[in-house]
């Protein structure tokens, strides 16, 4: 899966650029390289998904300063950040400005791409978190509004009973409801059906 990974590599150091890109490649990555903060935000592509390695001491913008642009920007790809030995500090603030992690160069190989492996988990998380949202909104989408009316209750721990009283219905009205929407959302369970509302951000905040 490695040959449609896309790195983007920034650094002023072309001799870093062409060993690092060399050696990324030959792990099976698709990597660009860009000599300064400047070129990357002009040609950066926020839709496709990859990471970023990113040198933090480069001249015209440093490392902290592309972080910066990239949030104003809404460029979310996960960072790591390259910094010289003794740049523990730079690296803190880095991380705290938005990069996952940090390597100190000269860097051995295993090193960076276990850095790497880590930010392309996060992004299949991500990725996964999206996928699951969308499938659960579309189930729920399916719904009356009256069964909508009754999983929201549902997520908020009330019994049939209580349901019915708070709906100013029947009980037995409220098993039906239950009932298809438990079929709709394909749950076998009330905790599935509640792992669907969920996913879909019902419960998640007072305002879902």
């Amino acid at each position: 899966m490695t040959d449609k990974r896309l790195i983007h590599l920034v650094d002023d150091d072309e001799a870093i650029r062409h060993s690092a890109s060399f050696m990324l490649r030959h792990a099976g990555f698709t990597v660009r390289t860009y000599r300064d903060g400047v070129q990357f935000l002009d040609e950066i592509n926020p839709d496709e998904i990859g990471c970023v390695l990113l040198d933090v001491r480069m001249p015209v913008m440093d490392g902290i300063a592309v972080l910066s642009a990239m949030d104003e920007q809404g460029i979310d790809l996960p960072v790591v950040v390259l910094t010289g030995h003794g740049d523990v500090s730079v690296a803190v603030e880095a991380m705290k400005a938005g990069a996952i992690d940090f390597i100190e160069k000269p860097y051995e190989k295993q090193t960076l791409l276990s850095a790497i492996s880590t930010a392309f988990d996060r992004i299949d998380d991500a990725v996964a978190y999206h996928d699951r949202a969308s499938r659960a909104r579309a189930k729920l989408s399916t719904l009356t509004p009256r069964e909508y009316d009754v999983l929201e209750r549902l997520v908020q721990g009330l019994t049939n009973k209580a349901i019915a009283a708070d709906l100013s219905i029947s009980a037995r009205t409220v098993e039906i409801h239950r009932g298809h929407l438990m079929e709709k959302l394909e749950a076998d369970s009330l905790s599935a059906a509640l792992k669907t509302a969920f996913h879909a951000g019902i419960g998640i905040d007072s305002e879902a």
